[in-house]
This record gives C-alpha cells, sequence and structure tokens, in this order.
C-alpha cells in the first residue's frame, strides 16, 4: 500500500534525525534522486528539522538575535516544504497522466500531496507523543494524558492513510482527477511583499 511505504519512510527520516538530533546535520537521503520514496524522505526531513526548529524558538530565554535568524530559517523551511509538496503532487501528475477521468469525475479538496503532507506531520506527532509516554520525569497522571493523545494520533494516521490509499484509487480509476495550483506565497516575494517592495 502507498500509505504503508510512506509511513515507513516517515519514520526512518524521523529516526535517522534522531540519531544526532542536530537541526543542522545535512540530510543524507538514502533512497535514489528521482523516485517517490527519495521525495517523502526529503519531505519529512524538511518537516523533522522544521519542528525542532519551532522548539527552539519558543524558548523564553533564547536571544531576539538568534530567534529572528531561526525565524528567517523557518520560513525558507516553510517555502522548501511548498516545493516539495508540489514536487510529489508533480510525480502523482506524471504517473496518472494516462488516466482518462470518467465523465462525472469529481476534483478532490485537496491533492494526494497534501494529504501526503499531513500524513508526514502525524508521523512526527505520534513519535514525540511517544516521546511523553515514556518520560521517567513526569508523574503517571502526565503519561497518562499522552497514552489517550497517542492513541487518537495512532487513530488518525490510520484513518488518514486509508483515505489516501481511496483518493489514489479513486484517480487511478478515473473517478476522481487530479487539479494542482501553485501556492504562490506572496510574503516570500520581493515583487508581491509590500514591506519589501516598499523599502526600493
Amino acid at each position: 500500500m502507498f500509505t504503508e511505504n510512506a509511513n515507513l519512510i516517515f519514520n526512518r527520516a524521523i529516526a535517522d534525525y534522531h540519531l544526532t538530533d542536530d537541526v543542522d546535520r545535512p540530510i543524507a537521503n538514502p533512497f535514489e534522486a528521482g523516485t517517490l520514496d527519495h521525495l517523502l524522505y526529503h519531505k519529512n526531513w524538511i518537516d523533522t528539522v522544521q519542528w525542532h526548529l519551532e522548539d527552539i524558538i519558543r524558548n523564553p530565554a533564547i536571544d531576539p538575535v538568534e530567534a529572528l535568524a531561526i525565524k528567517r530559517r523557518i520560513d525558507k523551511s516553510n517555502q522548501d516544504r511548498t516545493d516539495m509538496v508540489e514536487y510529489v503532487d508533480s510525480y502523482l501528475m506524471e504517473k496518472y497522466r494516462s488516466v482518462e477521468p470518467a465523465a462525472d469525475a469529481r476534483l478532490n479538496t485537496e491533492t494526494p500531496a497534501w494529504a501526503i503532507d499531513r500524513l508526514s506531520i502525524l508521523a512526527l506527532k505520534i513519535y514525540h507523543m511517544r516521546v511523553e509516554t515514556e518520560r521517567t520525569d513526569v508523574d503517571d497522571e502526565h503519561r497518562a494524558a499522552c497514552r489517550k493523545k497517542l492513541d487518537v494520533l495512532l487513530q488518525q494516521q490510520v484513518d488518514l492513510s486509508r483515505a489516501i490509499e481511496e483518493l489514489i484509487e479513486d484517480i487511478e480509476a478515473g473517478r476522481k482527477y487530479m487539479k494542482t495550483y501553485k501556492q504562490m506565497k506572496m510574503y516570500n516575494d520581493p515583487a508581491l511583499n509590500p514591506v519589501l517592495y516598499g523599502k526600493k
């Protein structure tokens, strides 16, 4: 199944990151460039690094200059994340290019890659919530509360995986069709952000 493979790749990327837990460690993608597995690993690596940058920037004692640098890095990471989603969608668009949609084929509210994006983030939530259930420096109440949250996240992973599988099956069968739009984020573009172009 597509999502079973994706979840395994996400878990591998998360585990690889936590070998050093270093946001500056370069990615060492184990999959062949140009493959979907390579894209999925890269996508989750970006998400994993950003997850930890978001933790770091919330340190109340952080130096403001360092915080600004991290905020800029998070902004770039968000753009990289969006780019990776669009790469995955492009891969899938090409894969299903020969599928002829049925006359009554419907458009989904999101593309497969944006659903996969949520699955990648969910893998991170599951990893870190499981860590919370295993802490020895907190009381039983904390661990129990986190176990309940973990159960919900695991069920959400099952449900989202099933929904993605059904979407892909519908696309393959022509019951639904893919249509993608570039995100066109304006705040990163010096020609479109008035704070940036107003300084010229």
